[in-house]
C-alpha cells in the first residue's frame, strides 16, 4: 500500500500491517497532512478483511517527537478536528494495534501510542506530554485516553510538568506494558504478534470493542448481544470447543466483512 508523499508508509505481510511514521530527519514530527492521512489509512486497513494486527512504528531512532510546530499556525479548530479524527480512527480500528516505541515519544507521538491497544518500548524510549510548554490545551479525547491508561495523578503530573519520563517510569505508571533492550524490540513485538494470530479473531475484535465501550461509558451490553449473535452463526463457535476436546490447535475461519458495519 503506497502513500503519497511517503511520510507515512504502510506495508502488509500476510495478516500483519505495519504503519511507519517516516520523517526521520525531523524525528518523525507530524504535519497536519500526516494526521489527515493517518485517519484515511485506518479506514483502508479496516476495509481489508485479511488483516489481524497493526504495528505502528517510527523510522530511525525515534518513534515520533510530536507535532511539527509549523502545524500550530493552522486554524485551531481545524487542527483540533483533524487530530481528534486521527486518534479516534486509530483507537477504533477493529483489529488489535501495537505501538513499537524507541527514542522520542513526545506530544503527538504519545497521542498515537496511547491510541494503540498495546505499547512495547525499548529502554531508549522517553515520553512527554508537552502542551504546557507551548500554552496549548491538551484535547479532551487525548486527556481521557491518557487518564484511562495511567490514572488521574500520573496524567496530571505529565501535563503539569511537561517533563519527559524514561521507559522504566513509563512502565511503572502503565503508559507502556513492556520494556526491553533496543536489540530485543523487534523480537518482543514479533512475539506479541505471534501470540495474537493463532487465536480467535472474533473474540479479539469483539473484546476490543467491548473494552473501548466500557472505558468510554458506551452500550457494551448491546455490543455483546450483537457479537454473541454473530458467534452463534459462525463456524468458530463450534471449532473452538471441538478443538479443545480433540486436544488440537483450533483453526478459526471467521474474518470481518468490510461491508458489514457491525464488525467495525
Amino acid at each position: 500500500m503506497s502513500r503519497p508523499g511517503q511520510d507515512l508508509l504502510v506495508s502488509i505481510d500476510g495478516p500483519v500491517a505495519t504503519l511507519t511514521i517516516n520523517r526521520p530527519a525531523k524525528r518523525n514530527a507530524l504535519t497536519l497532512a500526516m494526521w489527515r492521512e493517518l485517519a484515511a489509512i485506518c479506514a483502508e486497513l479496516d476495509a481489508d478483511p485479511r488483516l489481524r494486527v497493526l504495528v505502528v512504528t517510527g523510522a530511525g531512532p525515534s518513534f515520533c517527537a510530536g507535532a511539527d510546530i509549523s502545524s500550530l499556525s493552522e486554524d485551531e479548530a481545524v487542527l483540533k478536528e483533524v487530530v481528534e479524527d486521527a486518534e479516534r480512527a486509530l483507537r477504533n480500528l477493529a483489529m488489535p494495534s501495537i505501538a513499537r516505541i524507541s527514542g522520542h515519544c513526545f506530544g503527538g507521538g504519545n497521542q498515537i501510542a496511547v491510541a494503540c491497544d498495546l505499547r512495547v518500548a525499548d529502554s531508549s524510549a522517553s515520553f512527554a506530554v508537552p502542551p504546557a510548554r507551548l500554552g496549548v490545551i491538551y484535547p479532551v479525547g487525548s486527556t481521557r485516553a491518557l487518564v484511562e491508561l495511567v490514572g488521574p495523578a500520573a496524567a496530571k503530573r505529565l501535563i503539569f510538568t511537561a517533563q519527559p519520563i524514561d521507559a522504566a517510569q513509563a512502565l511503572r505508571i502503565g503508559l507502556v506494558e513492556q520494556v526491553v533492550e533496543p536489540d530485543e524490540l523487534d523480537a518482543a513485538v514479533a512475539e506479541l504478534v505471534a501470540a495474537i494470530l493463532p487465536l480467535a479473531p472474533m473474540t479479539q475484535f469483539a473484546g476490543k470493542e467491548l473494552v473501548n465501550l466500557i472505558a468510554d461509558g458506551g452500550n457494551a451490553d448491546a455490543a455483546f448481544e450483537r457479537w454473541t449473535a454473530r458467534w452463534r452463526l459462525s463456524a468458530d463457535g463450534v471449532e473452538g470447543p471441538r478443538a479443545f476436546l480433540d486436544r488440537r490447535q483450533p483453526v478459526f475461519s471467521w474474518r470481518p466483512e468490510p461491508s458489514d458495519p457491525e464488525t467495525r
